[in-house]
């Protein structure tokens, strides 16, 4: 079959049709999809043929692939395990645990490994076991944002660096959401706060649940003008919610959607999500292009 790209939502997002990314795939075929998603952001495959093998190797098309730190069960991977199964019994593993306390961090607005100092380029989420209500995956398109912020705003965003940090975004669920160790092992990164695709030219928002603050900036006023860009950036017609089903695989560009997990049922139901994610090939900033450090 030749390969579908069927639009799902006004400003983004496709489910993309006639590809298994799980077999063997011409040049052709992947330059479609990599197309597609420098369009759409969002795309949707559904019944594919995935294990870990496969979606290593399909994932890889897309460029080097991050390794999950310690944070994350999966550590020392390519995967970012999203579940409430253990990793090595399988079991349901209790609301209680650090786990997943953890996890509620997910269901923040983010765009992942944003507190890198080389942020992600894209991420690729494998549904296997999917609860049969509650889960989805919600993203908003952070383009169709920027577009419609007025011009003031637009220009008060140009040159503006963020420090964006995963301590910082878990520390607004929990205190415990991290080990010590865990935490050195992310000291955060600087962002700028507008970027834009190097093939549509297209600028988006980014910002997101990682981003801390505005470098420069007192830290009070900082912190109301990233929530507010992110409350207004999030806003319905900019979302897109996706309802699993198993066999599905959403692949999204970080650098131009934030996204989110939803609720379910923990305890009564079992959801066993694979994540890779593929790196990025250069740093965003390596200084503030506006403000002075401000002193603390």
């Amino acid at each position: 079959m030749p390969i579908t790209i069927t639009p799902l939502h006004p400003f983004f997002c496709a489910e993309i049709g006639g590809v298994d990314t799980g077999e063997p795939m011409d040049d052709a075929t992947f330059g479609k999809i990599r197309a597609a998603l420098d369009e759409h952001s969002v795309l949707i495959f559904h019944d594919q043929s995935l294990d870990d093998e496969r979606q290593v190797a399909f994932s890889r098309r897309f460029g080097p692939l991050e390794v999950a730190g310690k944070a994350n069960p999966a550590t020392g991977t390519h995967f970012a395990r999203q579940s409430n199964l253990d990793i090595n019994t399988g079991a349901v593993i209790p609301a209680e645990d650090r786990r997943m306390v953890y996890q509620k961090g997910n269901y923040l607005w983010h765009s992942d490994s944003s507190f890198k100092a080389v942020p992600s380029l894209c991420s690729l989420l494998s549904g296997r076991i999917v609860p049969p209500t509650g889960g989805n995956t919600e993203f908003a398109d952070m383009r169709a944002a920027y577009d419609a912020l007025d011009d003031g705003t637009k220009q008060k965003l140009e040159g503006l660096v963020a420090e964006h940090s995963l301590v910082y975004s878990r520390g607004t669920i929990s205190t415990e959401a991290l080990t010590a160790e865990m935490k050195a092992e992310l000291p955060g990164a600087w962002q700028v706060m507008v970027r834009e695709n190097p093939v549509t030219h297209r600028k988006s928002i980014y910002a997101g649940a990682h981003c801390s603050h505005v470098i420069g900036w007192p830290r009070e006023e900082s912190r109301e003008f990233i929530a507010w860009l992110n409350e207004f950036a999030t806003q319905p017609q900019f979302r897109y919610s996706h309802a699993w089903r198993a066999g599905d695989l959403v692949i999204w560009d970080n650098r131009s959607v934030l996204h989110r997990a939803t609720a379910y049922d923990t305890q009564s139901h079992k959801r066993l999500m694979q994540r890779t994610t593929v790196g990025g090939d250069h740093q965003t900033t390596t200084q503030p292009a506006r403000y002075e450090l401000a002193a603390e």
